[in-house]
C-alpha cells in the first residue's frame, strides 16, 4: 500500500533526506522515497498508518509542513 503525502519548505537533498528518515522511522513503513522537485513523498506500507501520523512525524521536525495530498 502507497499513501502521498505534500511537503513544504525542503530546498536540497539534505532536507530530502531529513524527511524520509523522519518517515522511515514510522512503524509500518517500509520505505519513504522523498522529491523535492515534486514537493511531496511517497510512503510505501506494511502496515495501516493513518496519513495524519505520517504528517505528524515531517511535521514534528520543525524544518518542514506535511499534509495529506489530493
Amino acid at each position: 500500500m502507497e499513501k502521498t503525502i505534500k511537503v513544504n519548505g525542503m530546498g536540497c537533498a539534505n532536507c530530502a533526506a531529513k524527511v524520509q528518515k523522519a518517515l522511515e522511522a514510522i512503524p509500518g513503513v517500509e520505505k519513504a522515497v522523498v522529491s523535492v522537485a515534486g514537493k511531496n513523498a511517497v510512503v510505501t506500507l506494511c502496515a495501516d498508518v493513518p496519513v495524519e501520523k505520517l504528517c505528524a512525524a515531517v511535521n514534528a521536525t520543525g524544518k518542514y509542513t506535511a499534509s495529506a495530498e489530493g
